[in-house]
């Protein structure tokens, strides 16, 4: 992962100052244009973070980085033999918390306007749409891909150009401390949590403790600042906790302070108003199909109310965004609706496909392709074999499963009551063929389809073996 400096040089000593650093080895003017975390990318105009991971420490290829010219690395510790190689080493405690530190000071001469985002599913949704508004009246930047993480956030916050006054960032996490620190560099003027669902149940146990580290987003805010919340999750009513900022809770009940109403679904999109404290906004239109998306798209108008952005650029970017090619992209292949979700998957967010799916107007079978889900801990079976029951519970003709905890998704649907006719299992993610072979056996013209699974998964494989260029 590399990316250019968007403003200007950084030196050795600037890096050392904005993360609390000392530096060793060389003193002279060493600058870098770009900063990496890969050492097959460094050179002599690029800062090398050595980070430490789960298998791989970046700090055992700090002479691989130096021995490419590298002249400037951020590091926990000076590997053996180095101290002399003329390099400038800037020594942290953390260099992964130092990365955060460094991206922050960086910016701080020249603030940006920011919108950051979490949640545990629909957050790049929710980015995209906020994008889409903002764009049409300010000079933005937007995350994009994963760059969403410890790493990715503060990189893509260096890279922010000169022409750019405002910024979207979306934070992802997989335990404590992760957003925390995303915030605390951000900076940002509005920040919004829009769901706390079941994703990191592996590492984090509770639902309770999932909504505590969301709510970590709260801790960069700046004074004067606003949190957006969902006040249809009752956790973020028991845990959000006030401050120099003000709390703003956004939903479809009666206490919220931003209320979702009328929502309408059909083939076409999703039709909903907002009550924007007082003032509505009736008929906003989007692209996307399912309720749930209504509540992306009024975190988005509603970050895009309080930062002055007008009402027509709020309906035009709302109405103008279209999806990325593996998240609720809706096309028509070979007279066949193809529903491709494929880029993450979580309990929540695959009931609101499988919605989806349900409601389709269709001449044909209602097929749901679903793929196994990640994260989810000792409570993974449970919650796979929840799913089959709903595929079912939604009136679902033909269901197929990829992946060991996709069978439990199989299973959970026989057991309520699916015909063992109607379901078939693959649990091998590496026999995307077999499963291509068993769903093209069944597959019409007039069916609709939905492919869901965790980015893990690789799912979409599937749609590029049954509906590929030479098929």
């Amino acid at each position: 992962m590399k990316i250019e400096l968007g403003l200007s040089k950084i030196s050795a000593t600037d890096a050392a100052e904005f993360c609390h650093g000392e530096i060793q080895g060389a003193l002279g003017d060493i600058a870098a244009a770009f900063v990496c975390t890969d050492s097959r990318e460094a050179d002599a105009d690029t800062l090398f973070v050595a980070t430490r991971g789960e298998r791989v420490d970046g700090h055992d290829y700090i002479a691989s980085a130096i021995g490419q010219g590298c002249r400037m690395i951020l590091c926990e510790r000076v590997p053996e033999g180095l101290e002399a190689s003329g390099a400038a080493f800037v020594t942290v405690k953390d260099s992964i918390e130092a990365f955060s530190l460094l991206a922050s000071g960086y910016r701080a001469e020249r603030p940006l306007y920011t919108v950051a985002i979490t949640g545990s599913v629909g957050k790049t949704t929710t980015k995209e749409l906020t994008a889409a508004i903002f764009r049409r009246e300010r000079e933005l930047f937007a995350t994009e891909g994963n760059f969403n993480s410890v790493i990715g956030m503060p990189m893509s916050l260096m890279s922010v150009g000169k022409d750019k006054d405002t910024a979207v960032f979306e934070m992802g996490m997989s335990g404590f401390c992760e957003i925390s620190a995303m915030t605390r560099a951000a900076t940002p003027n509005i920040a919004m949590v829009i769901n706390i669902g079941s994703s990191h149940l592996e590492y984090l146990k509770t639902r309770d403790n999932i909504a505590l580290a969301k709510l970590e987003i709260a801790e960069g805010l700046r004074a004067g600042g606003t949190l957006l919340l969902n006040g249809d999750e009752p956790l973020l009513w028991k845990h959000a906790r006030g401050g120099e900022y003000k709390i703003i809770y956004v939903g479809h009940g009666d206490n919220c302070d931003i209320q979702i109403k009328n929502v309408k679904v059909s083939d076409s999109g999703t039709e909903f108003d907002l009550d924007f404290m007082g003032r509505s906004l009736c008929s906003l239109k989007i692209n996307l199909i399912g309720a749930q998306f209504a509540t992306n798209a009024a975190f988005a108008a509603a970050a895009g109310m309080l930062s002055g952005i007008t009402e027509g650029a709020i309906r035009e970017g709302l109405s103008e965004y279209i999806p990325s090619a593996m998240r609720q992209n809706i096309t028509k292949r070979e007279g066949i609706t193809v529903i491709a979700d494929c880029y993450n998957a979580a309990p929540e967010s695959m009931r609101a496909a499988i919605d989806t799916l349900a409601s389709l107007t269709t001449e044909g079978k209602r097929i749901a392709v679903l793929g196994d889900m990640r994260e989810l801990g000792c409570q993974s079976e449970r919650m796979h074999r929840e799913i089959g029951e709903y595929v079912y519970a939604r009136g679902i003709d033909l269901l197929f499963t990829l992946g060991a905890s996709g069978e439990y998704i199989a299973l959970g649907a026989k057991s309520a009551g699916m015909s063992a006719e109607h379901v078939c299992s693959v649990t091998d993610t590496e026999e995307i063929d077999t499963l291509c072979a068993l769903i093209s056996a069944k597959l019409s013209e007039g069916d609709a389809i939905l492919f869901k699974a965790s980015r893990g998964v690789k799912l979409e494989r599937a749609i590029d073996g049954l509906f590929g260029e030479n098929k």
